[in-house]
């Protein structure tokens, strides 16, 4: 797709939900301080595609369209990069905060391949709070620059969905299983290492589901994790692909996975047993390897710890690695996020045969399912996340959304545990949409 200002790969729009692309005009933004707003979640109005990056109660929430750009291709994340460096270096900007997240940011949602949509959304307001520090940002064209104050919570709370059932997606568990003994014959015959394979799941509802609903409930129930909402995909990822903060790079490596049981006996016995797994430990070195061989270009001073520990969230236990280096080179969130995706985490090894792999035998797109999911501010610093733990909403049917799971498999994975575990994965979606 082409906009009109002449840019390959890159649909454009700036200002209130004009209709197709249309020229880039000068942003104006504006940071204030603003006195704690209290539960961020409760700010969001009542529209059809709310923003938020959210991990416990700090983080951003955002609403409206000031400027927004699609971007498909293998070069997407390149795209992204150079289209928001020109509208950054175009507008006009006084941030009296001055803080990561204040000034024009972006909120941004990557597919999982290069042959389907990828975008950045510049919203019109934007309330965050961050190591006790709030503030309002306003952004906008000049002849449409939105005007007001933060939102009074305490509004019509949005609803659970109405009669929500769940069906099978491309494949149910019988036929997935048969799809993962078929992938563990061909790594043993030793076409891959590793490759992960997901499956989806359809939620269906009476009436139009407001997402806003499930956002409150996965930042109350998971507040570990980054709770993300970004152009109808919303989701609780517990794995940051990259954040880039002053010239410090981290990223966080989950692989490895074992279900909790609610005995708390019984579920460190299941840590200790996942630590010593071979069958995870080598699927975990193959997604710590896959980044830190992604960000070593980038980067100096890098710390790779020799092994995982294990990450407790209420559902699942992970093996997690934190990798870190400082900065090389002049490159923002974007660029490094472009360099790591895919990672083995999400998509196999080696990169190549695990991508053939995964369109052959899951039969289904992953939309922006395991794709990078997060912000970017002027400077380049962000944080982007894995799309994991998430449902993308049906564009075309607001009362539908596709869940979606996946399991690193490998020569030791057995189908019917990859099933269950994946099973497992939809549990925070699930019980996020549901009413108690």
């Amino acid at each position: 797709m082409t906009s009109s200002a002449g840019e390959p790969g890159t649909g454009v729009s700036v200002g209130r939900a004009r209709p197709g692309p249309v020229t880039p005009t000068r942003l104006v933004v504006r940071t204030v301080p603003i006195d704690d707003p209290g539960d961020l979640p409760a700010l969001l109005p009542a529209v059809d595609d709310p923003l938020c990056w959210l991990r416990g109660d700090e983080g951003m929430v955002g609403w409206g369209v000031a400027a927004q750009a699609e971007f498909r291709g293998a070069d997407r994340f390149a795209d992204a990069d150079s289209w928001w460096t020109r509208t950054c270096g175009t507008a006009v900007v006084r941030d009296e905060v001055d803080r990561p997240g204040t000034g024009p940011v972006a909120f941004g949602s990557f597919a999982f391949t290069d042959r389907e949509s990828s975008l950045l959304t510049v919203p019109e307001v934007v309330v965050g709070r961050w190591n006790g520090h709030a503030w309002l940002t306003i952004a906008g064209t000049p002849e449409v620059l939105p005007m007001g104050e933060v939102p009074v919570p305490g509004a019509a709370r949005p609803a659970a969905p109405a009669r929500l059932a769940f069906a099978d997606g491309a494949r149910n568990g019988s036929a997935w299983m048969g799809v993962v003994a078929d992938a563990v014959r061909r790594i043993c015959a030793g076409e891959l290492d590793k490759v992960v394979l997901a499956r989806d799941l359809i939620a269906t509802a009476a009436e139009p589901v407001d997402l806003r609903y499930p956002v409150s409930r996965l930042v109350q129930r998971y507040p570990a994790c980054w709770t993300y909402c970004v152009q109808g995909l919303v989701g609780a990822t517990p794995e940051l692909l990259v954040r880039l903060s002053g010239g410090l790079v981290t990223s966080r490596v989950l692989a490895g996975t074992i279900r909790r049981t609610g005995d708390d006996a019984h579920d460190l016995a299941l840590a200790a047993s996942l630590a010593r797994s071979s069958k995870d430990l080598e699927e975990h070195e193959y997604a710590v390897q896959s980044v830190a061989t992604s960000l070593a270009p980038h980067c100096t001073g890098m710390n790779v710890p020799d092994g995982p520990f294990v990450l407790h969230l209420p559902n699942v236990m992970h093996l997690a690695t934190d990798v870190t280096g400082v900065l090389r080179d002049d490159v923002s969130v974007l660029r490094l996020a472009g360099a790591l995706h895919p990672s083995a985490a999400v998509c196999g090894t080696p990169t190549g045969a695990a991508q053939a792999l995964i369109a052959e035998a899951e039969g289904m797109s992953r939309g922006r399912y395991a794709g990078p999911v997060g912000w970017i501010g002027a400077g380049g610093d962000g944080e982007f996340g894995i799309a994991l733990r998430c449902a993308q909403r049906d564009p075309h049917d607001p009362s539908r959304l596709r869940l979606f799971a996946g399991c690193g498999i490998v020569a030791g994975s057995d189908p019917a545990a990859e099933l269950a575990e994946s099973v497992a994965k939809t549990v925070p979606m699930r019980d996020a949409l549901a009413l108690d």
